[in-house]
């Protein structure tokens, strides 16, 4: 069975680079039309875009702020209007560790701006899109989580691997909400990622070394495997596939 999304709208949350990039690059080249986002670095979305349109798809960028509600709004809408109809599949792959912080030292502030870029986006981004869905009776939506939801995250990492266990039980209640609208609901939890900004900023070359020497597989993912989890997600080949986590991880976490 082959994957077509043609005349799907997609939407994918930070996809300006590395996982989310992948994402989009994968759903455009199985013919669905994207919405590329970033928050920074327009010209890393406007590279995404091109090369998209370069193979024959249709792309548009929006830049905006997935964790303030107004510009979730305009965003929807920019994307809406730019592809010609309502979203059909949402990715929520914004997200960020933001700072290793023992919770002896967590602040206030911290502990917000991790939460809201892992958790409130996604809770915000599902409900804007959820009338549109609704109104055609069918809908993908897939949540990116973590390992660290299930093992706690390396070290000052703890809010972040409860905010990725946030998203994977909100993700469970959602698609029970859902699912007799035709939408499903899903998570992708991704491992020990290579060729990411999360690893190149927060893990030291050793510690890298050390983590990849534990995993079964013996390597470390890459942004493509993680994308082929999306895909499969937001296909046909998933309509009975709803409130499931599919966990990228090359072994290091078996469940």
């Amino acid at each position: 069975m082959n994957i077509d999304l043609t005349g799907k709208i997609a939407l994918v949350t930070g996809s300006n680079a590395g996982i989310g990039r992948a994402i989009a690059l994968a759903l455009a080249s199985n013919g669905a039309k994207v919405g590329v986002n970033c928050l920074n670095n327009v010209a890393q979305g406007q590279e995404v875009v091109a090369a998209i349109q370069a193979a024959g798809g249709q792309a548009v960028l929006v830049q905006a702020d997935v964790t303030n509600l107004e510009q979730i709004d305009r965003l929807v809408s920019e994307v809406e209007q730019a592809l010609g109809g309502t979203i059909d599949i949402l990715v929520n792959n914004a997200g960020h560790l933001v700072q290793r912080v023992a919770n002896s030292e967590m602040f206030e502030e911290m502990y917000n701006r991790i939460m809201d870029v892992n958790l409130k986006s996604a809770v915000f981004m599902s409900k804007r899109v959820l009338a549109g869905m609704k109104a055609k009776g069918y809908g993908r939506i897939v949540n990116m989580t973590s390992v660290a939801a299930h093992n706690g995250g390396g070290p000052g990492s703890s809010i972040y691997a409860a905010s990725k266990a946030a998203v994977q039980t909100f993700s469970k209640g959602l698609a029970k909400e859902v699912a007799a609208s035709g939408i499903t609901v899903n998570n992708v939890s991704p491992g020990f990622i290579g060729n990411t900004m999360f690893h190149a900023t927060f893990t030291t070359d050793t510690a890298r070394q050390a983590t990849v020497n534990g995993i079964p597989l013996q390597r470390e993912g890459t942004p493509d495997d993680v994308a082929g989890a999306v895909l499969y997600l937001v296909s046909d080949l998933a309509a009975y596939v709803t409130g499931e986590t599919i966990e990228i991880n090359g072994g290091m976490m078996m469940r």
